[in-house]
């Protein structure tokens, strides 16, 4: 695993990249979300292939649970991948209500998700 720091619009935004999944419990998601801020990170992007599958059936309430971190801390979470290939209609309301926020934003690409 990558965090990558860059500064847009005086922001500190971390972008963490791996090549495998790394975020399967919400321990991960917490690790993860200590160390960018550790790092001085506001924002933070993670890649969509980087979560694990459970994240993505709301019934696990693993995506509830570490997004629900997130927002206690009032750190800005930017999720990146291609959505579309989901046919829940529960996970398809979830990210369509958590665009519509300031915190959690589940978006098409980088430079997206960096504005």
């Amino acid at each position: 695993m990558q965090i990558a720091i860059k500064t847009v619009n005086g922001k500190e935004i971390a972008e963490v990249t791996s090549d495998m999944v790394i975020i399967n419990t919400l321990e991960d998601g917490l690790d993860i979300l200590a160390n960018c801020a550790y790092q001085g990170a506001e924002k933070i992007i993670i890649h969509q292939h980087n979560l694990s599958p459970e994240f993505f059936d709301l019934k696990t309430r693993l995506a509830g649970d570490i997004l629900q971190k997130f927002s206690t801390y009032r750190v800005q979470l930017a999720i990146v991948g291609d959505f579309s290939g989901y046919t829940s209609k529960s996970l398809r309301d979830f990210i369509f209500e958590s665009n519509k926020g300031s915190l959690i934003k589940f978006v098409g690409s980088v430079e997206e998700a960096t504005q």
